[in-house]
């Protein structure tokens, strides 16, 4: 039999963690799969227009937690999938899109369509977690380098890099840079 030694635990203090930045998104990585086999969490800042689009995950399930700020959300199976705007979208049960605001919780399950946007002229700023690691970690990476390099209006290149990381794009992405 062999000994395994206990694991430390992990503290990021406030500030801390690696920091992906462009002008259409910043995420800072929290805790990796490096450090938990469970989750990974990052903070997320949403600079006003950003929408993430409506999408949903094979694999994944998702936690969101708003900071600060307001953001529009869905997490739910729309009656109709139809158009490109998700904030029109109603469940059969009548649940529409909401604003959320601080101390918000929206927990995502595995095939569940759902979208955030930031409507507001002020950033928003979440606290996200997303299981299992690593995938939203290295979809984080390579979006931003997408972003990043000005490709975000290549559908083609977010679409081949959504579906490499268990994400069903349903409505564009979209950001409006200052």
């Amino acid at each position: 039999m062999t000994a395994h030694a206990a694991r430390d635990g992990l503290l990021v203090p406030p500030g801390h963690g690696r920091t992906l930045h462009t002008p259409a998104q910043q995420v800072t990585f929290k805790v990796t799969g490096e450090h938990s086999t469970v989750a990974s969490s990052f903070e997320v800042v949403v600079p006003p227009g950003f929408d993430v689009g409506a999408h949903r995950h094979i694999r994944s399930e998702e936690l969101f937690y708003v900071l600060e700020g307001e953001l529009d959300v869905m997490a739910f199976e729309p009656r109709v999938r139809s158009g490109d705007d998700w904030r029109h979208w109603e469940s059969l049960d009548g649940r529409q899109v909401v604003r959320a605001t601080p101390g918000t919780v929206i927990v995502v399950p595995p095939g569940c369509p759902h979208a955030f946007a930031n409507p507001t002229g002020e950033p928003a700023r979440m606290f996200f977690q997303a299981s299992p690691p690593p995938d939203h970690e290295r979809y984080f990476e390579e979006l931003i380098a997408l972003l990043d390099s000005g490709a975000a209006s290549d559908t083609a290149a977010i679409a081949d890099l959504r579906n490499r990381y268990d994400i069903e794009q349903l409505t564009p992405l979209r950001h409006e840079l200052s």
